[in-house]
């Protein structure tokens, strides 16, 4: 099987659907409520699987969250077996993933920069394009 064959594809998306449901019915206080996962990479021979996780929060929360999952992930993985039918049940590794928060962060930067440069320009110049436009 290839990485990224359409059998691949569909496997990563029904481990990721659900890992979502099990952690969400997980107890431990560690992990947040509020954890989602962005994405989940199955390799090709169903051996491991490497899990995404972001956490609504601050990085305290990211790597509490983690280490909770770390602690669960033999609750996990046998979850997983009875819930999805493969081969073999892969070895779950979780990684935090601060890109939606990057994200986040990165479009806050470009609207001060659009508002900077808003605030900037001279007044003239937007009459000017004003009065252009009603040409």
């Amino acid at each position: 099987m290839r990485k990224n064959s359409v059998k691949n594809t569909r496997v990563d998306a029904q481990v990721q659907r659900e890992l979502a449901q099990i952690i969400r019915d997980l107890k431990d206080p560690r992990i947040s409520p509020m954890t989602s996962i962005t994405s989940v990479s199955v390799t090709p021979d169903l051996k491991q699987c490497k899990v995404y996780v972001s956490v609504l929060g601050d990085q305290s929360t990211l790597e509490d969250t983690v280490k909770g999952l770390k602690s669960a992930e033999g609750f996990v993985r046998r979850e997983l077996a009875t819930r999805i039918n493969l081969r073999n049940t892969p070895q779950i590794f979780f990684v935090g993933d601060d890109s939606i928060a990057y994200g986040v962060d990165m479009s806050h930067r470009i609207d001060e920069v659009i508002a900077r440069d808003r605030s900037a320009r001279p007044e003239e110049e937007t009459e000017e394009s004003a009065s252009e436009e009603e040409k």
